[in-house]
């Protein structure tokens, strides 16, 4: 099996549907995307048009960073920078199962609620897809980042909907904030990073 590359650049806006396809693969299987949407045909029409206008305004900010390969692909939002609040409303109620619409939207509300006040970096989506995990990509791709956060010396923040992924956030720095847990909506967990001083 060909080894992913782990060069992590910028992807420019017209790169978009690559990165959203390594993102769509690596949700496939995540318990909060999946609870929304169960059915697979389901999961596949939406989640890009759900990933889109959850991130992509990094797209236009040149903070949506991939691997060279669109392997895997982490999707920031810098200090000032939000989802389309609205657009993602629709795009769910549009899209999401309708027994479980109510929690899937009371989760995001209740993630708006946890972002800090000060400025701050969030990661909205992270992911690689599945034949190249395990090999180091994801935690490129947040080096990538979290080195802005520090020369920046701004607040990173994020929520993880997989606890397997929590572990690769507290070895950069997070901390666990809190808990969101609406409804029959799986467990989401906020988390924030302090920016860290370089080493003299």
């Amino acid at each position: 099996m060909i080894r992913p590359s782990t060069e992590i650049r910028s992807a420019t806006p017209d790169e978009m549907p690559q990165a959203i396809s390594a993102l769509v693969a690596a949700f496939l299987t995540d318990p909060f995307a999946r609870f929304g949407w169960p059915s697979p045909h389901a999961y596949l029409r939406a989640a890009p048009v759900v990933a889109r206008e959850f991130a992509g305004a990094s797209f236009d900010h040149g903070t949506a960073y991939v691997s060279a390969d669109f392997r895997g692909a982490a999707l920031w939002l810098p200090p000032g920078v939000h989802p389309d609040g609205e657009a993602l409303e629709a795009a769910v109620r549009d899209t999401a199962d309708p027994q479980h619409l109510d929690d899937v939207l009371g989760t995001f509300e209740k993630m708006a609620q946890f972002h800090p006040e000060e400025p701050h970096w969030y990661l909205p989506m992270i992911g690689v897809e599945p034949t190249a995990q395990g090999r180091g990509l994801g935690a490129e791709l947040m080096r990538h980042a979290v080195a802005r956060c520090d020369g920046e010396g701004v607040l990173a923040y994020l929520e993880s909907s997989n606890p397997r992924n929590i572990s690769l956030y507290l070895r950069f720095g997070f901390e666990v904030i809190g808990e969101i847990r609406i409804g029959a909506a799986p467990l989401i967990t906020p988390m924030v990073r302090e920016p860290r001083r370089p080493r003299l």
